[in-house]
């Protein structure tokens, strides 16, 4: 199965594309929005009664029921693989609220992994040990406490962020395989109508309410059968193993793709989007529309788009007779803007020159610019008469000719900057004989 990129992983769009669909979610607005305010008072209500009641399975069975009030229900399948001796649950991780609804099934505790502790994270369900920059020291405290008589279990999620969960699963973790050699995965899903059950960079407080405007969310628990770490298997290996066993009961790819990616790829995208938007006079209003909506411009241009756009700009600055969609075509599997240049030069990609035309924004240039310029073209023609510009008169039809013209410009250029450099530093002028004799 061809490995997805990691942006078919994430959810980056909340409202449906297909028209129906969004039709039927504006009817049912004005009922969301009674049902999300009659709900976030029930949801007080059920936080004190967990406050209040002691930890038990009486104290769950009733978070429960309220729970379902509003609109969260959880199912579990194949209880019978379900081994109570175990002490480390493994989840793959879809939404802000997983370790809440999993605590439904069983009694366990999710360790804080990052954020500000206090009021806030004890609320939301959150086991504070410290030591959030430091993973290693981590899994030594939950070591710890996993072996202290009658604690609750740990449920981990070996991903260490959220995916869309229909893709594939991040790669898994090795710290959390450190606390114990015996672990129970469980296979969750989510489902939810109208709107995604997540979207990347959403704070919890929007999952929440999104989830109170919402008839009901669903989440799917399936226990498999604990795994144990093998004899001479490292942490790295074990947690590979039950990487790719969870990923095949849920039906997905087991990838490379880590939390660092996900949040460099997030970080990148921020960047490249705005710049890789067209001005407005030139775009039309319903692409300016699609390109800096939040929620569409990154779903319609992965970062591979945008990157071989980039690309492409600066190959057509060089070579401004190719056409774009022929610049782009190569890019696409070369990856590289030098490759491209090469086998554009040397004639391994068949295109039709196009019309290069002097603009106004090209005489525009400040004058500075202008006297490097000028000084470039000088010294070239100076330390290199027979260079060949690339123009459409003189583009070359044979490659060996066009490698020739190529070679040519090269020696130019280094001819330029040696003399340069000698000018610079008072040197004299080696002459070729001398420069023959130097090692």
């Amino acid at each position: 199965m061809e490995r997805p990129r990691l942006e078919q992983l994430l959810q980056f769009r909340r409202l449906p594309t297909d028209g129906f669909i969004l039709a039927l979610l504006v009817l049912y607005t004005p009922f969301g929005i009674c049902l999300m305010l009659l709900r976030i008072f029930i949801g007080l209500h059920v936080f004190l009664v967990s406050s209040a009641l002691p930890d038990g399975l009486l104290r769950r069975v009733i978070v429960r029921a309220m729970c379902s009030i509003l609109g969260m229900f959880v199912t579990q399948r194949d209880s019978r693989h379900r081994d109570k001796n175990v002490k480390i649950c493994i989840s793959n991780h879809i939404t802000q609220f997983d370790h809440n609804i999993l605590n439904f099934l069983t009694p366990c505790h999710t360790p804080l992994l990052e954020g500000h502790s206090g009021f806030v994270s004890w609320a939301r369900g959150f086991l504070e040990l410290g030591w959030m920059d430091n993973r290693t020291r981590l899994a030594e405290a939950l070591k710890h406490y996993s072996s202290l008589e009658g604690a609750r279990g740990l449920l981990l999620f070996p991903e260490d962020e959220t995916t869309n969960g229909r893709v594939g699963l991040l790669k898994f973790s090795s710290w959390p395989f450190t606390i114990n050699s015996i672990v129970q995965p469980l296979a969750l899903t989510v489902k939810r109508p109208f709107v995604s059950v997540n979207v990347v960079e959403s704070s919890w407080v929007t999952e929440l309410l999104w989830m109170f405007f919402i008839p009901f969310t669903v989440y799917q628990v399936r226990w498999l059968s604990s795994m144990s770490q093998m004899d001479e298997e490292s942490e790295e290996e074990f947690a590979v193993r039950v990487q790719e066993h969870l990923a095949v009961e849920l039906n997905v790819v087991s990838t490379q793709h880590t939390k660092s990616d996900k949040l460099e790829y997030l970080k990148r995208m921020k960047h490249t989007i705005p710049q890789a938007a067209p001005s407005a006079n030139s775009q039309p209003s319903e692409n300016r529309a699609r390109t800096f909506l939040p929620g569409l411009s990154i779903s319609s241009l992965s970062a591979e788009d945008v990157r071989i756009a980039g690309m492409a700009k600066q190959v057509k600055e060089v070579l401004p007779h190719i056409p774009l969609s022929v610049i782009k075509m190569d890019l696409v599997n070369t990856k590289c803007v030098d490759t491209t240049i090469t086998n554009l030069l040397e004639g391994r990609v068949q295109f039709t020159p196009e019309e290069v035309s002097v603009s106004s924004s090209s005489i525009s240039l400040s004058s500075k610019p202008r006297l490097a310029t000028s000084k470039l073209v000088t010294s070239l023609k100076k330390d290199a008469p027979t260079a060949k510009p690339i123009s459409k008169a003189t583009f070359e039809k044979s490659p060996v000719d066009r490698h020739l013209s190529l070679q040519e410009r090269k020696e130019a250029l280094y001819a330029y900057a040696r003399r340069r450099y000698v000018e610079k530093h008072g040197l004299e002028p080696q002459t070729e004989e001398s420069r023959a004799e130097d090692p």
